[in-house]
């Protein structure tokens, strides 16, 4: 069943090429029978053919198997025929050539065989790696709170390429080895069913011996996994985080953590990588056994008086059978392959199958524009049960005003800010845009009303150009009947990035490294705001956009945020009150709730929580 649901899910794309290789395994398969083949004549020349032998019989009206005789008969005949024209050399001659040409064949179908597998193996790597990739993509910012960044990095690269090794091993199993195991045994039941009786009471003992071996590789492949994701994330989060580690000298430390990761990692893979290899040596005694105790058996049919094959003819028996102990090898290999494959997917499923909690609406409000007001309505929100961050919450944001959210850290700010766009949902209560709850609209529609400048400026390894397009569809033409690269240059230019931009050696050309690492913090936080005033979004999401700066920088981009806020409806949320004392209203968030709101003088009168915060800043 676990094999079935393999294939069911990966390989319906490339049904064709599973039947093309199909194919040409079957061909490379039968060729490598009639190569096989010229032994018998081969050895019977070289022993001598028997003139009851080289019979020439006419097929026409023969059983099957006077008919097999016959042909055998005639092969001979004509072999006789020609040795006795041309002599024993040119007969072994043209048997080499047979040989030869048959074998060419049989190498040839094979590689064709391959050549057709080698799409499928791309392709389902492709296909499975896109699948994980959106599916990380679409789910919730809340889900990635949970899980580990390096666990997810290990599920797309480590367990994907462990499935797709899985799938091709599958294919073996179903397409080619059980076609080789079965055509290479009719063959031989076909050459001496004795023999062949006696070879499938000793197959499935050796079965038996060889699956004892994998019982526990599944389970040890999934620790291994595992483990090997703590890994990278202790390689995330140190490359993430090399400028504390080196300023407190923990690099020692470090090193010993992840010495000691490694090496629980190394003896897992040991495990599992020794009861791999295992498979084949295994199999290869147990083969040797069985042709041993086939020479003993069939030997002794041979040497009684009325066997049923002569010496000739249980050479290329024993050929043909060892030519069958491959493809058991590699069916056993294969098993062990996909038990691997197989825990690798379950961990693959635990993202593929994980269900984001924004939903979207079966049946959508239109939202393409904003026009009246954002309006929370008696909103509570918790990450955890019980752990209440937001509580009943009510605020009205009319478009065009500039709203402040403050308070202490852990009062509830970014989280009022992240429900607007849906990266939450609430738990009781709204949040309403021109009266449509946002949970009736396309996520994509709502989002594509607002824009983000977040305290840390989120930036790609790619040029600028393209990191400030990021938001909009290059592909479509500029507004005003501008080039984007027009439209761009003015978005630096309103968010004061212009100037260094160009001073770089390739202007907007040039890339800013990992996460914008070539740029200071301002410009880093200049060019997010440039990315946001040429998605000229109407509702605008301010988090602590200027918290993280020093003065100047902070004067040039809050010279670069007034601009971007001018006639829009813009939510801030403030760390330095200095910056919002001119918002149209200022929220105070204490513990979750709205204690006080007003203008920054009314605040201040009021000798409460927003007076208590303005103090405490200039006491600094």
């Amino acid at each position: 069943m676990h094999i079935i649901r393999l294939l069911t899910r990966f390989i319906p794309p490339y049904k064709w090429k599973v039947v093309l290789n199909f194919l040409f395994n079957l061909l490379s398969t039968v060729l490598s029978l009639f190569s096989f083949a010229t032994i018998i004549p081969a050895l019977q020349l070289l022993f001598g053919i028997s003139e009851a032998q080289a019979v020439y019989t006419p097929l026409e009206g023969l059983s099957f198997q006077e008919t097999v005789d016959a042909v055998k008969g005639n092969v001979y005949y004509h072999l006789q025929q020609m040795m006795d024209t041309h002599g024993s050399g040119y007969v072994l001659l043209v048997l080499g050539l047979f040989l030869v040409i048959a074998t060419f064949l049989k190498c040839l179908t094979a590689w064709l065989a391959n050549f057709y597998m080698v799409p499928i193996r791309t392709g389902v790597l492709r296909d499975l790696r896109t699948m994980l990739y959106n599916k990380v993509v679409s789910l919730p910012i809340g889900f990635f709170t949970e899980e580990k960044k390096g666990d997810v990095m290990s599920r797309m690269t480590n367990d994907v390429n462990e499935v797709e090794a899985s799938i091709m091993s599958t294919l073996d199993i179903i397409f080619k080895d059980p076609l080789m195991i079965a055509v290479y045994l009719a063959t031989l039941f076909f050459i001496s069913w004795q023999l062949t009786v006696f070879v499938l009471v000793l197959l499935p003992v050796v079965g038996l011996l060889i699956g004892r071996i994998g019982r526990s590789l599944k389970r040890t492949s999934t620790l291994g996994q595992e483990q090997t994701a703590d890994l990278l994330t202790q390689i995330e989060e140190t490359l993430g985080g090399l400028r504390v580690v080196k300023a407190f000298n923990a690099e020692r430390k470090l090193r010993e953590r992840f010495a000691q990761a490694a090496n629980t990692t190394r003896r897992t893979f040991n495990r599992i990588n020794r009861r791999y290899y295992l498979a084949h040596p295994v199999s290869e005694f147990l083969g040797t056994v069985m042709i041993a105790v086939l020479l003993w058996y069939g030997g002794g049919l041979i040497l009684s008086e009325h066997s049923a094959i002569d010496a000739a003819t249980f050479i290329y028996y024993l050929v043909i059978f060892y030519s069958i102990i491959n493809p058991f090898k590699d069916l056993s290999k294969a098993s062990y392959s996909v038990r691997r494959g197989l825990a690798s997917l379950e961990r693959i499923d635990r993202i593929l199958n994980t269900q984001s909690n924004i939903k979207e609406p079966e049946q959508p409000l239109p939202l393409q524009a904003f026009e009246k007001e954002v309006r929370y309505e008696n909103v509570s929100f918790a990450y955890q049960a019980n752990r209440p961050v937001l509580r009943n919450i009510s605020l009205t944001i009319p478009r065009g005003k500039m709203i402040a959210l403050v308070g202490q850290s852990g009062s509830g700010k970014t989280t009022m800010a992240d429900l607007l766009p849906r990266f939450y949902d609430t738990d009781e209560g709204r949040i309403l845009i021109d009266g449509k709850d946002v949970r009736e609209v396309r996520t994509y529609d709502l989002r594509a009303l607002m824009g983000n400048v977040n305290q840390e400026a989120i930036l790609f390894n790619d040029t600028f150009f393209n990191n400030i397009t990021f938001g909009v569809d290059t592909s479509q033409p500029a507004p005003d009947g501008r080039t984007w690269q027009e439209a761009v240059e003015e978005a630096a230019r309103i968010a004061n990035a212009h100037d260094f931009i160009m001073a770089t050696p390739d202007g907007y050309q040039t890339t800013i490294g990992d996460r914008g690492s070539r740029l200071s913090g301002g410009q880093r936080q200049r060019i997010s705001i440039a990315r946001a005033i040429l998605k000229n979004p109407p509702i605008l999401i301010l988090d602590e956009a200027t918290s993280a700066l020093d003065t100047e920088s902070e004067q040039l981009v809050q010279e670069a945020l007034e601009r971007l806020m001018h006639d829009r409806t813009t939510l801030v949320v403030a760390h330095r009150l200095s910056t919002i004392r001119h918002a149209d209203l200022i929220c105070v968030l204490h513990e979750g709730q709205i204690v006080e709101q007003g203008r920054h003088d009314e605040l201040l009168a009021l000798n409460g929580y927003y007076r208590k915060l303005v103090e405490m800043q200039n006491s600094k």
